[in-house]
């Protein structure tokens, strides 16, 4: 079924624009192309003497270096063919509805408007000059497309059962285990907020100590500032120059708290799934991958502190965080039918 291909085509896409995206922005290139949707008024960064002459003229405040054009140009690109995906696949669903009822219609339509606004974000990010509220917006849509589309591939490919009968009521610890997983996801989701916070505004590597930041940093927390999500009166945010050291050690700070947190959680989330002797094999095997993919990002969150942020560390810790999203959304999606089946 062409639907199900595609939909397994967007989540790659949308994996490899998320990992784009974060290598873009710690590359420093979310300015490499001055303009949007082009870059520097072509569709292809300009490679001639005379392009490149000219582009520098139209834009004297920001003369091209092609080294941040090309990432910024090749994340646009796939993120103009995932959006056409997208489109594609909510056709297609229009179309197979009407002789299947079970095609979700809901989920490519809730897609195709968040991809239009993700474009808008896009242009915003850079005519607004990194504004970091626009910035972790854009980061978090990214992470939004690429869970819905996982769950709308996961129910394409592995509907519920239909020869099972509806539960008049849940089991309480098919509740109970409902709740604290969409718990999971809301302080996974949050976690990554402040990671996109923390990366827009340039504080990756103001602490270079663990646990939590070097010894004095409770003399520096500085939230008024810290979390300003306007207002600041500058034109041009790269590098966030406009916050000082104590913003961005509260910043950093509020990170890694709400790693430590997360990871408590997560990690007893999964361990008591897996204990419990009434769920399902399909739940005690994801919350065990979930498990192993926790501790994965804990050691490249450790690895990005011991080292000083290498790139592509920092680019897997991103990536890692949206498989750790993709695994809870899996889990929560077989607790919920779980809870609304007898077996």
């Amino acid at each position: 079924m062409l639907l199900k291909r595609l939909s397994i085509l967007a989540v790659l896409l949308a994996c490899a624009v998320v990992a784009l995206g974060a290598y873009t922005r710690l590359k420093d290139a979310g300015l490499g192309c001055p303009d949007w949707p082009g870059c520097y008024g072509h569709l292809v960064i300009p490679q001639s003497t005379d392009a490149i002459n000219n582009a520098n003229n139209a834009y004297p405040e920001r003369p091209l270096e092609a080294h941040k054009a090309w990432p910024e140009m090749i994340h646009r690109y796939f993120a103009s063919t995932l959006g056409l995906v997208i489109l594609i696949i909510l056709f297609l669903s229009i179309k197979a509805r009407r002789f299947d009822p079970g095609i979700p219609i809901k989920l490519p339509a809730a897609l195709a408007a968040l991809v239009i606004f993700q474009g808008l974000l896009g242009m915003w990010t850079v005519t607004l000059g990194l504004f970091p509220t626009v910035v972790m917006a854009h980061l978090l849509g990214g992470f939004t497309t690429l869970c819905l589309l996982f769950l709308l591939a996961s129910r394409l490919h592995w509907p519920a059962a239909g020869s099972k009968q509806p539960s008049p009521s849940p089991l309480p610890h098919e509740r109970a285990a409902l709740r604290f997983g969409l718990a999971g996801v809301a302080i996974l989701a949050l976690q990554i907020a402040l990671g996109g916070w923390t990366a827009a505004n340039y504080a990756a590597t103001i602490c270079s100590d663990l646990p939590i930041c070097q010894p004095g940093w409770q003399q520096h927390v500085n939230f008024e500032d810290a979390f300003k999500f306007w207002g600041h009166g500058v034109e041009d945010y790269e590098f966030a120059t406009h916050l000082g050291a104590d913003a961005k050690i509260t910043i950093h700070v509020a990170h890694r708290v709400g790693a430590i947190i997360t990871s408590l959680y997560l990690g007893a989330l999964f361990v008591w799934l897996m204990m419990q002797q009434q769920m399902s094999a399909i739940v005690k095997k994801t919350a065990a991958v979930g498990l192993v993919i926790l501790f994965a990002q804990i050691g490249l969150g450790i690895s990005n502190v011991a080292l000083g942020l290498p790139l592509m560390v920092a680019v897997a810790h991103n990536g890692v965080a949206a498989i750790l999203m993709m695994s809870l959304i899996f889990l929560n999606l077989n607790l919920y039918r779980s809870g609304r089946t007898t077996q």
